[in-house]
């Protein structure tokens, strides 16, 4: 979507003006006098309705009513002035990009622009969302400009750096290291839980090249005391170990190629140790991809496979070529949003052992205060050629310890949500928090 040049130039101009500057509270200041004194209902009548469409995980939308008074917030974009769709995308430092799309509706039709804004991996949630507001202040600045609201709004320039580093300036040179190791417990008079995990990462993004390296152990034990009888005792643990390396080749080619091992009780694994090379191509250019994304991607792998027990095939250890096509749709537009995948495996020994797998997710706002939603992966499982070939035990089946041979999997969520009433929300009460 294209902005009409004035909106265009008027968003870097203000952007740069606003940086870390305040908004004065424009209602508070109609009620304490200015240099004309307007009543609030006038200018809450002026003011553009916005619809934040914008994940609860991401947004805190009390903090954001609280902090920006000067628009009314509605509950659906057939009532709103102007519809924010903010999207994210992890960077390779550790912290994420935040698009945020303003699209004029109704009387601000064709007013549109998007702005930016980037959070570090060390912020804490109060810089993150104090950075969020100030994106979101600036890109509101253009639909209040011309209204009697802006007779209340300030502007304050501070110098504020680009968070993205330049290799000259940047001594880890994009380098980002993790570590991470959690556990918890439970413990009763005739039982006991407790896990653990460890993981350690490595990551480098540039522009042209993203290297990924990860390790991770996680294990855990279960036991049950059960009077007259022996204790039931579980324990289970799954390690990994992978890296990848992918390479940009245009705006929509890569490839790049991923080297892993793993083990797992579980899935009867003693160790997988595999390699192979992908290629990628996404229909849409990779610089749009928050909002819209069409990727098709090819792997081919060989894995060497060493078993904890012989499997239903009578195989301790075996080596074997895999290929996975795999199609990902990824839609956010003003009407709702989509994803979608499919994909598709198999063994090339043998075509027969194959897997196939279909995701979709779609939220779509029917009318006003209308709204559907439906989600759902069913898998046809055709490839379970690890499986042991010992019959499991009743403890092994109820503690989930090992996998179970099945031909397929569902799930799937069917919602419908209709609202209807006043179509504001402006007002924030925290009360016993959401009750």
């Amino acid at each position: 979507m294209k902005a009409p040049e004035t909106h265009q130039a008027l968003i870097p101009m203000l952007g740069f003006l606003l940086g870390f500057g305040l908004l004065a509270p424009c209602f508070a200041a109609a009620q304490n006098g200015s240099p004309q004194s307007i009543p609030s209902d006038e200018l809450r009548s002026v003011a553009p309705n916005v619809y934040l469409d914008c994940e609860r995980r991401t947004c805190d939308f009390n903090y954001i009513k609280t902090e920006i008074t000067f628009v009314n917030y509605v509950l659906d974009r057939q009532s709103a002035d102007v519809q924010i769709i903010v999207t994210r995308e992890q960077t390779g430092g550790g912290g994420n990009e935040y698009t945020l799309a303003f699209i004029g509706l109704r009387r601000h039709k064709g007013k549109d622009a998007t702005l930016r804004y980037y959070s570090k991996p060390t912020d804490t949630e109060d810089q993150f969302r104090r950075g969020l507001v100030n994106s979101l202040k600036q890109g509101l600045l253009p639909y209040v400009y011309d209204t009697p609201l802006a007779e209340f709004i300030s502007i304050s320039y501070a110098q504020k750096k680009d968070y993205r580093p330049t290799p000259a300036s940047d001594p880890w040179h994009y380098w980002v290291f993790g570590l991470g190791l959690r556990g918890n417990g439970e413990f009763e008079d005739l039982s006991q839980r407790y896990s653990y995990q460890v993981n350690v990462s490595a990551n480098r993004t540039t522009e042209n090249v993203k290297f990924r390296l990860y390790a991770g152990v996680n294990y855990n034990h279960k036991r049950y005391d059960i009077p007259d009888e022996e204790p039931i005792i579980s324990d289970s643990n799954r390690k990994n170990l992978s890296a990848s390396l992918i390479k940009s080749i245009d705006g929509h080619w890569s490839w790049g190629g991923t080297v892993s091992l793993y083990s797992s009780t579980f899935d009867n694994a003693k160790l997988y140790t595999s390699v192979g090379p992908a290629v990628e191509y996404d229909i849409f250019p990779y610089s749009v991809s928050t909002r819209r994304e069409l990727r098709i991607q090819y792997r081919l792998s060989y894995t060497m496979r060493d078993y904890y027990e012989i499997t239903i095939y009578d195989k301790e250890k075996e080596n074997l070529f895999s290929q996975t096509v795999q199609v990902v749709l990824e839609v956010k537009e003003p009407w709702g949003s989509i994803g979608a995948s499919v994909q598709g495996s198999t063994f090339l020994h043998d075509l027969s052992y194959n897997n196939l797998r279909a995701e979709l997710g779609v939220y779509i706002n029917l009318f006003k205060g209308f709204s559907f939603n439906v989600g759902g992966q069913y898998t046809r499982i055709r490839d379970q050629l690890s499986l042991p070939a010992r019959e499991f035990t009743s403890e092994e089946i109820l503690l989930e310890l090992k996998r179970l041979a099945t031909g397929y999997n569902l799930r799937f969520e069917v919602g419908l949500n209709y609202r209807f009433g006043s179509i504001y929300s402006n007002v924030v009460n925290p009360r016993f928090g959401n009750m």
